[in-house]
């Protein structure tokens, strides 16, 4: 199974140049560190900053800038900051080309839940419902199951939505998936030394499977 890390690795594969990218809390904040340096793209954090660069070495830690996940940054050349009015703008706007986010569970229709568990505080929903209203390109970064082993990847969401049918693509610790647009995971890839029954096994919703099923390449 991938580490989260890789995970990442491998969502830094779909980025393209010239993107404007919104990185969620969790796992997506680790695709700034893989970014392919050839690329120009931006990334975006709700809390007001555009350009975001890798994480900084202890040395380069400065406390005022974080990301929307409250992890100290670093700012590329030519970045800006400016207030969470303007950055929602940006997001509404339909501005932001890809959205990376962590989700608790994806449905085989493309539904997603990934801000609240009933019976949990939270203080809000933060910036998920308008990212996933907003963006033409939505990627999940999660893990295949839960701590006890139930899958995450289901017919239909358990908690609470998030948004409906948003989800483009799942890349979790076991495999790159696509929402066919009918239902159901097509399964594109699969982790080094995972197979594809044990992806079958651990999928709830719908899977699609079609002809010979490679191993991710980072």
């Amino acid at each position: 199974m991938l580490t989260k890390e890789q995970i990442a690795q491998r969502i830094a594969k779909e980025v393209q140049n010239g993107q404007y990218i919104n990185l969620g809390i969790g796992i997506p904040t680790l695709v700034a560190n893989y970014i392919p340096d050839e690329l120009e793209i931006v990334l975006q954090s709700e809390n007001g900053l555009l350009g975001i660069g890798p994480f900084p070495k202890e040395e380069d830690i400065d406390p005022d800038l974080i990301n929307a996940g409250k992890q100290t940054i670093t700012m590329t050349k030519g970045s800006a900051l400016f207030n969470s009015a303007e950055s929602f703008a940006m997001i509404r706007g339909g501005h932001v080309h890809l959205t990376i986010l962590g989700a608790m569970e994806v449905s085989e229709n493309g539904d997603i839940a990934n801000w609240k568990i009933p019976g949990k505080m939270v203080k809000g929903m933060g910036g998920a419902m308008d990212l996933v209203a907003s963006a033409d390109n939505i990627i999940v970064a999660m893990q295949h199951c839960s701590r006890d082993g139930s899958s995450k990847l289901l017919p239909s969401c358990s908690l609470p939505i998030t948004g409906i049918r948003c989800v483009k693509k799942i890349v979790t610790d076991l495999a790159v998936l696509e929402i066919d647009p009918k239902g159901g995971f097509i399964l594109k890839e699969r982790a080094p030394e995972v197979s594809v029954e044990e992806i079958r096994e651990k999928t709830a919703g719908k899977l699609i499977i079609s002809g010979e099923i490679p191993e991710m390449q980072f």
